[in-house]
């Protein structure tokens, strides 16, 4: 299950302009570079010796465990064009909005009379910029993922479901049991 904090970090790296590198050689470099030099820096954040680093660095290994290419790979996406990044989510925040495209059973706390059931469903919707914005600001402040589903439920709700208020007043969705969830910018 993809959770809602990675699935923004993919939708922002759709804006890359440029491939992400794929040896390991390459990855370490670049996270040594990122760290001014410090191979020392590296092998803390990846957790393995700095000594390692170095051998990677002079493609001396070529192919790492599974769990540590996993950890590379992560930490060179996390820091790879960030001007692009910013670019990409401040366009998303400001003018583009975000789709939300997911499958969830949503539950309801309606007036009395109506169903309120929660069920699955699959839902392909396009929210405002004030909830790309949002998103993009709880996940930056540290968010919990149940915080950013929250924010993610509210954007459905007022959008999708309440119609931008034009019905169901006094509709409350709950967002649970994700079974996907992507985004695009």
């Amino acid at each position: 299950m993809v959770t809602v904090g990675e699935g923004l970090d993919k939708a922002v790296q759709a804006a890359f302009t440029r491939p992400v590198p794929k040896s390991a050689g390459a990855q370490m470099r670049y996270l040594v570079k990122q760290y001014k030099g410090s191979t020392k820096q590296v092998a803390e954040l990846l957790g393995i010796t700095q000594r390692t680093v170095e051998r990677y660095v002079k493609d001396q290994i070529k192919r790492p465990r599974k769990d540590l290419a996993a950890r590379m790979e992560r930490e060179v996406k996390k820091r790879w064009q960030p001007q692009i990044r910013a670019k990409a989510r401040k366009a998303a925040a400001t003018t583009g909005g975000i789709v939300i495209d997911t499958r969830a059973r949503f539950g309801y706390t309606a007036a009395p009379g109506s169903t309120d059931d929660a069920r699955l469903r699959h839902l392909t919707q396009a929210l405002p910029p004030v909830y790309a914005a949002r998103l993009f600001e709880a996940q930056e402040q540290g968010a919990t993922e149940r915080q950013l589903r929250d924010i993610a439920a509210e954007g459905l709700q007022e959008i999708y479901f309440k119609d931008r208020g034009r019905r169901a007043a006094g509709l409350l969705v709950e967002f649970t049991d994700v079974d996907y969830i992507d985004f695009e910018l």
